[in-house]
């Protein structure tokens, strides 16, 4: 562990009784970066929160922010003594309130004559600065989620959760709105750990990611390595699309494969002879009309710029293509595709 994280988890766990949601979970976050816990609905990211915000005391582990101990079995913080902003999923605005009053909620204790300045400082940053005499109701989605931010902020908290905080709002503005709130966060050089089961979302707002499966991180990582570089069958089918290629390894380092040799590090425990499957991307899968290697078309599925092809090998194994629309074939139809692959990721045949 780092001595100079601003958060620290260290083998936390968390029981409901004989339901063990989180275990033995370790994690830090130095001061500036946008951490995620990403995974699907149950794996604990929610709970993991709840337990950095002194919202449930833990039943093993630690939990350290700048340095000192916030959370233990037998202590625990008071949640608003650790210096901790919350955002949650449905925003949490006072109807009653306008956005400015809405922003200056939490700043009490700030000297009279700084509130407003500080107010209008972040919903300049959010970009909400002539919306501050509206109310809540008078504001699109994705303006309200940008107005509970600059509450959250506002204060100066040391550490701003973000709990599922854009799953209220359709795809492409999650994207997007995920996009601004990391522009927000590292104007203000802000530490925040972001809850969400989109790998969009995660990908658009985190410097790191924690992928979650049954209350452990399988796989900490940059977004990118996560992508092409998973540690586990779980993590590579949880982020991205893919499908993997059964091969036979046929010498140290090198399978074959319908879509002909591969080399690259195979696992420890996987000697000559034995199956493998191999973890093949969209886009690792080149359409190339000269190309002898041939596969049927049995999906397709148009995406804008791109068609994400489902394609049948001669062998029956199936793969995915990520081909420009302009390449617009057929259903049935066979085309000319070549492996273009950096790097080999093989799982054990299981």
């Amino acid at each position: 562990m780092n001595n100079n994280a601003l958060l620290e988890l260290r083998n936390v766990s968390q029981s409901y009784g004989d339901l063990r949601v989180v275990q033995d979970l370790s994690l830090q976050l130095a001061k500036g970066q946008i951490g995620c816990l990403l995974g699907p609905s149950g794996c604990g990211k929610t709970t993991v929160l709840r337990l950095i915000a002194g919202f449930e005391r833990l039943s093993a582990g630690e939990i350290r922010l700048n340095g000192a101990a916030v959370a233990t079995p037998h202590f625990s913080l008071p949640t608003e003594k650790r210096r901790i902003g919350m955002v949650f999923q449905d925003y949490a605005l006072f109807p009653h309130l306008t956005v400015f009053e809405n922003v200056a909620f939490g700043l009490h204790q700030m000297e009279k004559s700084l509130r407003g300045p500080r107010v209008m400082e972040l919903l300049e940053v959010v970009g909400l600065a002539a919306a501050a005499n509206k109310y809540p109701h008078e504001l699109s989605g994705g303006q309200q989620q940008r107005v509970a931010v600059a509450r959250a902020l506002a204060p100066s908290p040391d550490l701003l959760l973000l709990d599922e905080p854009f799953s209220n709002l359709d795809s492409d503005l999650r994207e997007r709105l995920s996009q601004e709130i990391r522009e927000v966060l590292k104007s203000q050089n802000a530490t925040a750990i972001l809850v969400t089961h989109d790998q969009h979302e995660a990908f658009a707002m985190a410097d790191e990611i924690g992928v979650m499966h049954q209350g452990m991180i399988q796989q900490w990582d940059t977004a990118y390595n996560l992508y092409h570089k998973p540690n586990s069958r779980f993590v590579a089918d949880f982020v991205g699309k893919g499908v993997l290629l059964s091969g036979e390894v046929i010498e140290r380092g090198r399978v074959m494969t319908d879509l002909g040799g591969l080399y690259g590090e195979l696992p420890d425990a996987v000697g000559v002879g034995q199956t493998v499957d191999i973890l093949l991307r969209p886009d690792d899968i080149v359409h190339d009309d000269a190309s002898k290697l041939q596969a049927t078309i049995m999906h397709k599925a148009f995406q804008g710029a791109d068609i994400l092809y489902t394609l049948r090998l001669e062998s029956g194994q199936q793969v995915l293509s990520l081909v420009p629309s302009h390449h617009n074939h057929k259903l049935g139809e066979k085309i000319g595709i070549r492996l273009e692959i950096d790097h080999v990721i093989a799982f054990r045949r299981t």
